[in-house]
């Protein structure tokens, strides 16, 4: 890259604070430059040489700005990443990218349109061993695929923590939160890293089952089943919930070929296990020279030191960058098989939830899934 991408960040909240900011300042050829925020001295204690505005219109405004940065609640998604992309910028997006699948497709025609890309943080999607599963997949190891099981079923939500606690509130309340709560705050994130691992499975019909335990949450859910069927004849399955009492994060994804299985769990980020039927079970670790070279490429510190969330953000951010400035040098057969969480990505997971809100709302019915 030529010149340093110019990052505005709208909003300074946790994911900013946390994340985003930091990610931003250490990702080669990215710079932070703005912040949109109502406590400049909330930023300056963090980044002091970094201009603050007080609106994001003002930020979008500024011609020294190539990429927008949305770490806002689901509310203002939309609105914010219409008017990016309207404004000429680049746009990264925390999910849900808005509330509709309407609105999503508006975003993808605009984004090419203007011919700048939309990245969504689907984070955990950036571990390395994420990008191996879909190598072996992708090779054959499994076979055909036949199952899909998902869950992304924590319990630190059992009870009511959201009197209490601001961050939980408004993801418990519609008017800010969208149609869903567990739905689209989990169980989007292992929906795309299955769709990552093996992106040749279409969803072709679906069935949803939700609930709220905490009466209070109504009608949003905190906790759901889903049922999948694909276009090849495999099943999937979901479990997302905020209820599941004792339990610290239970992202898992597990795979079932007709040969073999994989299974990936996010507690346990850099190892990957391997089961051949009528053999032992492999447990594949990250870093290792036995690993593809497309997970090699996620790599940052080498076989045995372990690397966590933050690592794998990173490895996003490296991602929408490149993708930034192959976009930028109208790069298009860098761009054919370049992977990272996009647009389409962020289309497909509106519209999951949308539907499965339909069906359960429906009695639970099977519904078609076709995206607009």
């Amino acid at each position: 890259m030529s010149d340093a991408i110019r990052v505005g960040l709208v909003g300074f909240g946790y994911a900013s604070k946390t994340f985003h900011a930091p990610l931003i300042g250490g990702t080669p050829g990215v710079a932070l430059k703005a912040v949109a925020s109502s406590d400049a001295e909330k930023v300056h204690a963090d980044w002091p040489g970094v201009k603050v505005m007080s609106t994001p219109g003002d930020l979008l405004d500024d011609p020294d700005i190539d990429l927008v940065v949305i770490a806002t609640p689901n509310d203002t998604h939309f609105p914010l990443a219409k008017a990016a992309l309207e404004a000429g910028l680049h746009v990264i997006c925390e999910k849900p990218l808005c509330f509709t699948a309407e609105e999503a497709r508006e975003l993808v025609d605009l984004s090419k349109k203007q011919n700048k890309i939309v990245g969504v943080t689907y984070g955990y999607a950036g571990y390395q061993m994420i990008q191996q599963a879909r190598q072996m997949i992708a090779d054959g190891l499994l076979g055909e695929i036949r199952i899909v099981n998902m869950q992304f079923a924590h319990g630190f939500h059992n009870q009511a923590v959201e009197l209490q606690a601001e961050s939980t509130r408004w993801r418990v309340t519609p008017k800010f939160a969208g149609p869903s709560y567990v739905l689209g705050d989990l169980a989007t994130h292992p929906l795309f890293i299955a769709e990552t691992m093996a992106p040749q499975l279409n969803i072709k019909r679906l069935m949803c089952s939700r609930q709220s335990f905490v009466p209070s949450r109504a009608p949003l859910e905190d906790n759901a089943f889903v049922l999948m069927e694909y276009d090849n004849g495999a099943v999937g399955s979901m479990w997302t919930s905020a209820v599941n009492s004792g339990a610290m994060h239970s992202q898992k994804v597990r795979i079932v070929g007709e040969k073999a299985s994989i299974e990936w769990w996010d507690e346990h980020p850099n190892q990957l296990s391997y089961e051949v039927q009528g053999e032992p079970a492999r447990i594949l670790e990250r870093g290792m020279p036995y690993l593809s070279p497309n997970a090699l490429a996620d790599d940052r510190i080498g076989g045995g030191h372990p690397e966590g969330l933050f690592e794998a953000w990173a490895n996003l951010y490296r991602r929408y960058a490149q993708a930034i400035d192959a976009t930028d040098r109208d790069d298009r057969a860098f761009l054919q098989d370049f992977w990272y969480p996009d647009v389409e990505a962020g289309l497909h997971g509106v519209y999951w939830v949308e539907q499965c809100v339909k069906s359960a709302d429906a009695g639970s019915q099977w519904v078609d899934f076709t995206l607009p």
